[in-house]
């Protein structure tokens, strides 16, 4: 459970705030990457589990980078983090916002664009493993911003409950299908559709949604535009480029409904209604 002392008390010192003030200057490219995994190194030793209170663009959040690779990168190299992606989400900003963020983790994705969006937006952030459910419930409570609703379930092909794998290595790695550690754990959650989880929130049209359940976002958008409205398809869809891991053509798929691809990155794929 998450440490209830307030904001700031476990502020990095020392050697950990010259590490962090470092790696948060560097630019993007092979050689800015390659002196930030070497100057972490140096603390992530002596970090172990323990917590960190950061303010990153506006956004509080406490973190533990042990054993979790989102917690790392938003601690010491959030410039090179989906910022691009999460600009042209919060592009999309008006009056009765609406974004999805299933895979949302510690609440990267979601906590920055509620910074940069309309009071009366909704932002839901789905994660469905227990103990980082927890930290995004934490790091949604250190800020204001009140548009960004937790949700602590998977997003499926079906609604019940299921399997989700765990990377014991990486606690930010879960999927419906078996991560790729020889020593994946496996926990029972509840699953829900997509479009049912977006009925049930009573949500009459989605902005932008985010899918990052680690290779399993052919399950859940092949039955979503098979039954989905069309009133309900998100203008902007935003998913990790793993077409190794799908056994649907989700490009091909996401062409059919409609969907040109905007931005290509060295991690994702941004998609936008036509």
């Amino acid at each position: 459970m998450n440490d209830p002392r307030p904001f700031g008390t476990f502020a990095p010192l020392g050697l950990t705030r010259w590490v962090i003030d470092r790696t948060r200057g560097l630019p993007g490219g092979w050689v800015g990457r390659r002196i930030a995994m070497m100057l972490r190194r140096v603390v992530m030793r002596s970090l172990k589990d323990r917590p960190l209170d950061l303010e990153t663009f506006g956004v509080r959040m406490r973190l533990v980078p042990h054993k979790n690779v989102c917690e790392r990168r938003i601690l010491f190299t959030p410039q090179l983090f989906d910022l691009e992606e999460i600009k042209h989400i919060a592009a999309l900003d008006r009056q009765g916002f609406t974004f999805v963020d299933v895979g949302s983790n510690v609440g990267w994705y979601s906590l920055l664009v509620a910074r940069k969006v309309d009071a009366s937006s909704r932002i839901l952030a789905v994660e469905p493993q227990p103990e980082i459910f927890d930290r995004l419930i934490h790091n949604i409570r250190l800020n204001p911003f009140g548009t960004v609703k937790a949700v602590a379930c998977a997003i499926a092909d079906k609604t019940g409950e299921l399997t989700l794998f765990l990377d014991p290595l990486n606690k930010g790695e879960a999927s419906l299908k078996i991560v790729n550690s020889s020593q994946t754990d496996a926990i029972r959650v509840p699953a829900v559709t997509l479009l049912d989880l977006v009925r049930q929130e009573g949500f009459a049209h989605l902005d932008a949604v985010k899918l990052d359940v680690e290779g399993a976002e052919d399950l859940i958008l092949d039955p979503f535009f098979r039954d989905a409205p069309a009133s309900l398809h998100p203008a902007l869809l935003i998913i990790p480029d793993v077409p190794d891991r799908w056994q649907v053509d989700v490009p091909q798929l996401l062409k059919e409904k409609g969907y040109r691809k905007i931005l290509q990155t060295r991690m994702n794929l941004v998609f936008e209604r036509a």
